[in-house]
């Protein structure tokens, strides 16, 4: 009898295990460590001086190395050889550290882990000496998650902590710490990584592992990562497997639909439709991208940077853009920044800007793109500040032309234009003195017809409602006490709800009615009560009085649920 065992190729597949690359190419040593040379070089110092903070404290944004960062020093302190001079040191610590299974490493997760309870245990297991390193370290991950009694619980340990315990903690949100726990470690803040320190350390791991991929898209990849190697390494990923999939090379197209972000070259067209005030092209252009399936928050970020470069060309000149433009974009960029002004430029971000904010509010975020383009078309023709300033000052000097005439003794109506046109630059004066002289002579050639109109604070009043001054009217009404009014003098208090304009208002119009400058005196007594409050109390005087008339009881006695609400005076 023989028996024979048959195994199936796809049970070979399925039992081959795959290592994602963000854990496949974790760094094994500082050297790999990309980035972050300050911090590698200074925690390297002191630990080849054996001057130790008791904790450490690293901050920075998701995927720059901060887990890896800790691992590293507690291999660099446990390391039974020189970890600092190994390249990939295998000593049973470091080996051990590396798959999170040493028992004098702990890792906690501090999302997970956030009560004082867990804190608590920390603190007693760490009273008990190392069982084979040389130190017992604590890795607290997203250490900002935390409570404040865990916090408060861990401060004492922390600032006079046993001679082999240290502490290593990692968050992305250092501003959630508290300070007493921030002055208790030394601090590390690693950086995003460059563009291009990403982009060379993905083209290194795609040719490790056979990727197909151009350099255009690499350099895209690295862009979207945002300084994240982790991202880097995860889009690396992804875009690997779908080229052994369709086993092609893969392009920066390819990259840009599976991350949903429009090409440059055709935003950049976009833009330079806008400026030239291309309505329907512009948005056919907008159309085709949002077909492609662009994504509307990546276009507005691309248009964002875009305008960024033109501006940085037109107020630097030469400059060096990321990897990710390329020469025909920068020709483009360079084009366009000849024929737009800065002042468009600002515009156009400022809107852009608010474009963004809606997307969250609009249910149909494609619509809200197209009525950005239409927006910025108009926004295009708007003038600019200089030439609204040239407007105000041409308006300026036809004033005082039309002032110099009124100045000139010869009458208008007998002037011949070319004789106005001879007229002398120095009979020219200032706006304002012109304008002062004009109505002091108007006031004395012409009797107001008010001078003799305002007898009384009612008056006032009145003539205020009757030149439609709403304001004026209302504060006289509501926010004055009069405590005297003569001719040529007011003395009033006032309350808090005043207008802070109004002394001046009022003087101005008094003397535009009256032909002469009035005192305005503000005092601290009581004075009267205000005039809406008068009017008030006598309207409910008057009310009470009808009430006792026959008309009324008569009245009562037919239509018991009437009311007598107002009584007004028959003109």
């Amino acid at each position: 009898m023989f028996q024979v065992t048959v195994q199936s190729p796809f049970l070979k597949m399925k039992n081959i295990e795959h290592k994602i690359l963000a854990l496949k190419y974790r760094p094994k040593n500082f050297q790999e460590l990309i980035g972050q040379d300050i911090m590698v070089q200074t925690i390297s110092n002191s630990i080849k001086l054996n001057k130790l903070p008791n904790a450490y404290l690293l901050t920075g944004i998701r995927g720059v190395g901060k887990t890896t960062t800790a691992r590293l020093i507690a291999k660099a302190l446990n390391c039974n050889k020189d970890f600092l001079k190994e390249d990939n040191c295998n000593c049973n610590n470091c080996e051990e550290i590396s798959n999170s299974k040493h028992l004098d490493v702990l890792e906690m997760d501090a999302a997970s882990r956030t009560g004082i309870d867990d804190v608590r245990e920390l603190i007693e297991s760490s009273k008990y000496n190392p069982t084979s390193a040389k130190y017992k370290i604590f890795i607290i991950d997203e250490v900002h998650m935390l409570s404040k009694q865990a916090f408060n619980g861990l401060l004492k340990t922390l600032e006079e902590p046993p001679p082999h315990l240290k502490f290593i903690f990692a968050t992305t949100e250092v501003n959630k710490i508290p300070v007493t726990i921030i002055s208790r470690c030394q601090r590390f803040d690693l950086h995003r990584v460059p563009i291009n320190l990403l982009f060379e350390n993905l083209k290194k791991i795609s040719k490790n592992e056979n990727g197909k991929i151009s350099e255009l898209a690499l350099k895209l990849i690295a862009k979207a990562s945002e300084g994240s190697v982790r991202d880097s390494l995860s889009l690396l990923d992804r875009a690997i497997i779908s080229q052994q999939i369709q086993q092609n090379e893969i392009d920066e197209k390819f990259v840009r639909k599976m991350l949903g972000i429009a090409d440059r070259s055709k935003i950049l067209e976009i833009l330079k439709l806008v400026l030239q005030g291309d309505q329907k092209t512009s948005v056919e252009q907008l159309r085709k991208l949002v077909d492609e399936g662009i994504e509307p928050a990546n276009f507005l970020n691309d248009l964002l940077e875009i305008i960024h470069f033109i501006l940085q060309k037109k107020n630097l000149g030469e400059f060096d853009s990321d990897l990710t433009l390329s020469e025909s974009e920068m020709e483009m960029v360079n084009l366009i920044s000849k024929d737009v002004n800065v002042t468009t430029l600002m515009i156009f971000w400022q809107f852009i800007l608010k474009g963004l904010e809606e997307l969250s509010i609009v249910s149909n975020q494609i619509l809200s793109l197209e009525m950005l383009i239409i927006r910025l078309l108009h926004l295009k023709d708007m003038p600019s500040y200089q030439s609204l300033v040239d407007m105000i000052n041409k308006d300026d000097l036809k004033q005082n032309n039309e002032n110099k005439i009124l100045q000139n003794p010869i009458k208008t109506s007998s002037v011949d234009k070319n004789e106005v046109s001879k007229i002398s630059k120095d009979q020219i004066k200032t706006t304002n003195q012109t304008k002062l002289e004009v109505e002091t002579l108007n006031q004395k050639n012409s009797p107001n017809e008010y001078s003799k109109a305002i007898s009384s604070f009612e008056d006032l009043i009145y003539l205020a409602k009757q030149k439609k001054e709403v304001e004026l009217k209302f504060d006289l009404e509501r926010n004055v006490n009069l405590i005297k009014f003569t001719d040529g003098k007011i003395d009033i208090s006032f309350n808090e709800n005043l207008g802070k304009n109004f002394v001046r208002n009022l003087s101005e119009k008094l003397l535009e009615w009256t032909g002469k400058r009035w005192v305005i005196a503000l005092t601290k007594n009581t004075g009267q009560k205000t005039f809406f409050e008068q009017q008030k109390e006598k309207n409910y005087q008057l009310l009470e009085k009808e009430k006792k008339e026959d008309i009324y009881k008569k009245f009562k006695k037919l239509f018991p649920d009437g009311e007598l609400l107002e009584v007004l005076k028959k003109d």
